[in-house]
């Protein structure tokens, strides 16, 4: 099994103390702190990213993820490369095929089908791999062409930054079991917006299904999944003696049963024992082991690193 890993995810950091705040969730102990890529009033990650890795030493950096379709491959390319030697490989190069569809309306984008997206997505990432391997790359595909492109940058042999894919559903997992060194197992959303339906597709059976898949995809690609680190992200983080409330007021917005919100990787609920219980035996039964929760709350950042980072991870 992998080694236990914590990240923390936020759209922006205090303008004034941003380098304090990126110091102190190092300090905490936490793996990776974590941008994502929408059109909302949040930080630019492309932006934030390299600048965040210069304000630590050992945190790593990530994007969760990148919308293919709002920068070219080539671009992803660069910037990947770029970043991966200025943080000394300290970037997690999180990408995706775009989910939601307001991001697209407001930017006067055209929001294809999954399956387009998923199918660029593809496209982009052999262009990406190849610029980072060779010294020129050309490619012909159904959505992008590119005629002997230099390489990305110079990068030390055998080093490449670490690629994260996440995805919720059959196509997209298969395809990340392919390429992916992390894999974010997410529920699918095909309506291009979270609803109150999302959340039970992250129930303990579809998490196992969502498993398979990736692990299918890497074995068709000739990869060893068990090499494959699986992540999930967290909405809901409470450490409180009597869940029972959150999880019943959760189980009546999603459609889950409380049991079933109790075992789900969106909610992370209960006393500091039962979640490191929960987080042991889901590593064990799913090979789930890199949790990424939510800030905004300094305080809870705080207990939970003193109650679940340091005792899982060290």
């Amino acid at each position: 099994m992998k080694p236990f890993r914590f990240g923390v995810q936020l759209a922006e950091l205090p303008v004034d103390r941003w380098r304090e705040a990126a110091r102190q969730i190092e300090t905490l102990g936490y793996s990776t702190l974590f941008i994502p890529d929408h059109f909302g009033s949040q930080w630019d990650p492309m932006t934030a990213l390299p600048a965040l890795s210069t304000a630590t030493e050992t945190l790593n950096v990530g994007s969760l993820v990148y919308d293919i379709d709002y920068r070219h491959p080539v671009i992803y390319a660069k910037a990947a490369a770029t970043l991966h030697l200025l943080s000394g490989g300290r970037f997690e190069f999180g990408i995706g095929a775009g989910w939601m569809e307001t991001d697209y309306v407001e930017a006067g984008m055209v929001y294809d089908r999954p399956g387009v997206r998923i199918a660029r997505l593809d496209e982009a990432l052999q262009i990406i791999f190849s610029m980072w391997e060779n010294e020129r790359t050309s490619f012909e595909g159904e959505h992008y062409t590119i005629r002997e492109i230099a390489q990305a940058a110079k990068l030390p042999e055998g080093e490449r930054p670490k690629l994260l894919i996440g995805g919720g559903g059959k196509r997209l997992l298969t395809l990340a079991g392919r390429y992916a060194d992390i894999v974010g197992i997410n529920p699918a959303i095909p309506e291009g917006r979270v609803t109150s339906a999302t959340p039970a597709d992250s129930s303990p059976e579809r998490i196992r299904e969502k498993v398979s898949w990736v692990r299918e995809g890497a074995e068709a690609a000739g990869r060893n999944p068990d090499e494959i680190e699986l992540n999930s992200l967290t909405f809901v983080t409470a450490i409180v003696d009597d869940p029972m409330p959150v999880r019943e007021a959760i189980a009546k917005s999603s459609g889950m049963t409380v049991e079933q919100v109790a075992d789900c990787p969106l909610f992370l609920t209960g006393s500091a024992s039962e979640i490191r219980d929960r987080l042991e035996q889901r590593r064990e039964d799913t090979g789930i082991s890199y949790t990424v929760i939510q800030a905004g709350d300094d305080a809870l950042l705080e207990t939970f690193a003193k109650e679940i980072v340091e005792p899982l991870s060290g």
